[in-house]
């Protein structure tokens, strides 16, 4: 047998490596301790418009020459052989091809010698670009607003209280606090799963308040890098970092009107100090400014997790909770409003079926399905399930189980429900019946005790006797 020739294992290593670092979604560019490049990747090349034989052997002064010592982390990192972690820097090549990146760059030594650094980074150039756009915009809408425009010319909140679907008690409940509070100047922090309903609230209560002709600005605070979060909320003076502008933030653009910082969870610990101080001064300082910036901003915060979690957690400071908490107001999921699915569907069958057709009710397989499918998605899923399906219904008189999404659908064909003919009823009246036995069970189970039950259920005593009396169930 011939015995394959072996190769140097340090030539094999190193076309192992090369493979990785080309094969990898990030940046990379290593230089030695001089500054000249000894690896520049694939990923490197495509954002920078460059090719690698054009970059190895050459000084990184010469690949970038809009590069000052003070801006560039791998010259930094060249000089106090100090790491550097997520920097935002924005450079323009020799070529004049301007790129903004988010980078870190980590010094490499051999033993006690220090030998070089590696410079890892992400292009968010067009993040960067799209939210300057954003900012322009929403500066548009407060120079408008202040030039005394129509409101409806400027005015980001569409919806109202109307536009919430229910007669649940408990939605009904946040809806009388929300409307009570729009008429104060009170924060107000919103919580609830995804897809409940949060910033339509928000935007409902603002559109209720005295600021309605004036901005409505939300933001979603998990959307936007956080290196990113502080300049777009407070703003920057030009040289505060590179490829800083002055520019005012979300806070100045919302000035006389209301910010929705939607899940307000992600923002940075550090970041929500910031928050706080301005909230209570009422008065900012935009990124390496020195100058400080009066605003009159009402704020309306929301979150996915139950706030007092979230403050255990350490994702959400406790001041700054209790700061934003005058009122604190709950949206129940959907699966534990139920008997508000019927008026749903019937809103999102009008709203989205004349885009499509003529598709106005939905097959009695589709109507138990709903009844008792669980919508981890909220009201958020119902609607793009019906929207969706709408569309593959077209010129069908119902929408059925083939219509929805898989994850969906698939339910109608293992339900162990009874058959329509079985069964019976419009959707409201199953729902009807299953929360009757429901209510019916948890009696049994607690003696008849009213209060009990209601503790089985997890429902409050008096929704449950108002749910009793809806049914017509007397208590025992």
């Amino acid at each position: 047998m011939n015995a394959r020739k072996r190769e140097p294992i340090g030539r094999l290593e190193r076309e192992y490596l090369l493979a990785v670092l080309n094969a990898v979604d990030e940046a990379i560019h290593i230089v030695d301790d001089k500054g000249f490049t000894v690896f520049y990747n694939d990923k490197a090349a495509r954002y920078e418009r460059l090719e690698a034989q054009e970059i190895v052997g050459k000084h990184i002064l010469q690949v970038y020459p809009s590069l000052r010592p003070g801006d560039s982390t791998l010259l930094e990192v060249l000089r106090t052989g100090r790491p550097v972690l997520n920097r935002q820097q924005t450079f323009t090549t020799e070529k004049g091809h301007t790129v903004t990146v988010l980078a870190s760059t980590f010094p490499v030594y051999r033993g006690a010698e220090f030998i070089g650094a590696v410079d890892i980074s992400r292009d968010i150039t067009e993040v960067r670009d799209l939210l300057d756009k954003i900012l322009v915009l929403q500066n548009r809408f407060t120079r408008l607003t202040r030039s005394g425009r129509p409101a409806d010319a400027v005015l980001t909140a569409r919806y109202t209280f109307g536009d919430l679907i229910g007669e649940d008690p408990r939605l009904r409940a946040v809806k009388a606090l929300a409307a009570r509070a729009a008429g104060t100047t009170a924060p107000v922090f919103l919580f609830g799963e995804t897809g409940t309903g949060k910033e339509l609230l928000a935007q409902s209560i603002h559109n209720a308040s005295l600021r309605r002709d004036r901005s409505f600005i939300a933001q979603n605070c998990a959307a936007i890098p956080a290196d990113l979060l502080e300049s777009i909320l407070f703003g920057s003076v030009r040289g505060a970092f590179t490829g800083a502008h002055d520019r005012p933030g979300l806070f100045e653009a919302a000035d006389g009107g209301t910010l929705f910082l939607d899940e307000l969870t992600s923002l940075p610990i550090a970041l929500q100090a910031k928050l706080l101080r301005a909230l209570e001064d009422g008065y900012l300082r935009r990124v390496g400014g020195i100058k400080p910036v009066p605003v009159d901003v009402r704020i309306l915060a929301s979150g996915n997790l139950e706030p007092t979690r979230a403050v255990h957690e350490g994702k959400l400071r406790q001041d700054l909770f209790a700061r934003l908490s005058s009122v604190c107001l709950e949206l129940p999921p959907l699966r534990e409003r139920r008997g508000d699915i019927p008026g749903l569907v019937e809103h999102f069958l009008l709203k989205h079926g004349g885009e499509v057709g003529s598709c106005t009710r939905l097959a009695p397989e589709v109507e138990s399905l709903f009844a008792r499918y669980d919508w981890p998605g909220n009201v958020r899923e119902l609607e793009g399930a019906i929207q969706g399906g709408l569309v593959l219904a077209l010129g069908e008189a119902c929408l059925r189980g083939q219509h929805l999404p898989a994850h969906i659908g698939r339910l109608t064909e293992t339900s162990d429900t009874c058959s329509p003919a079985e069964s019976g009823g419009t959707l409201r009246e199953r729902l009807e019946d299953h929360e009757r036995s429901l209510i019916r069970a948890a009696l049994a189970r607690a003696g008849g005790n009213v209060s009990q039950a209601a503790r089985i259920l997890g429902l409050p005593r008096q929704t449950l006797q108002y749910r009793m009396r809806s049914l017509g169930e007397r208590e025992s």
